[in-house]
């Protein structure tokens, strides 16, 4: 089998704007899984500039599936934007120091957990996510939305906030797909099956 190598930064011959991700970002709260890609209009290096706030001493994460489609311009807001909501004043007197150093004694910021995209999911371009949401596996986010909350798998969502527009399959054909998680099956029947999986009928990859 002649299989596209999963750990190659660019896969595409004489084209540096589309990498498998999980071979660029660095930082290590950025979890990617294998087949991952990330296209841009400029540069692959701008990816970890659009996962916006993601400091370490909040310590969330941002965790990506495999076979994700990830377009130009995707950002990611991190737990690191929030302030507080429930105070008189939303603004970090803490963080400036001297005699406001003390602001946030016995307080915390709002932590929404880590952000979760599974496997086969397609981002497209421009679109936001914000912090902690969970977007399902096989979901579709339409290019230029505003993602405020976790998306099932196989929805298609779109709109500011983004809503879901519809289903991609029927729910059983959604439960037979979430069971059968091709995405895990090792590479070598993933190329054997490609005609099956870029087909619609889910019946033909139950095996």
């Amino acid at each position: 089998m002649n299989i596209p190598d999963k750990n190659k930064k660019f896969p595409l011959d004489h084209y540096d704007r589309l990498c498998f991700l999980k071979n660029v970002v660095k930082n290590p709260n950025i979890i990617v899984g294998d087949y991952t890609y990330y296209d841009d209009f400029e540069s692959v290096d701008n990816f970890e500039k659009n996962v916006k706030y993601l400091f370490d001493f909040v310590g969330d994460k941002l965790i990506i599936g495999k076979f994700c489609m990830i377009a130009s311009d995707v950002t990611f807001i991190m737990n690191g934007a929030n302030h507080l909501t429930d105070s008189v004043s939303t603004y970090p007197f803490a963080i400036f120091g001297h005699d406001w150093s003390d602001a946030m004694e016995g307080k915390s910021y709002p932590i929404k957990g880590d952000t979760q995209i599974g496997n086969d999911v397609w981002i497209g371009y421009g679109a936001t996510i914000m912090p902690g949401v969970t977007v399902g596996d096989g979901a579709i986010i339409a290019t230029k939305s505003v993602v405020t909350k976790d998306v099932p798998p196989y929805a298609i969502v779109g709109g500011n906030p983004a809503k879901e527009i519809k289903k991609r399959f029927s729910d059983s054909k959604i439960e037979q797909l979430l069971k059968i998680s091709w995405w895990d099956w090792p590479i070598e029947k993933v190329t054997k099956h490609v005609q099956q999986l870029t087909d619609g009928d889910v019946e033909a990859i139950m095996i």
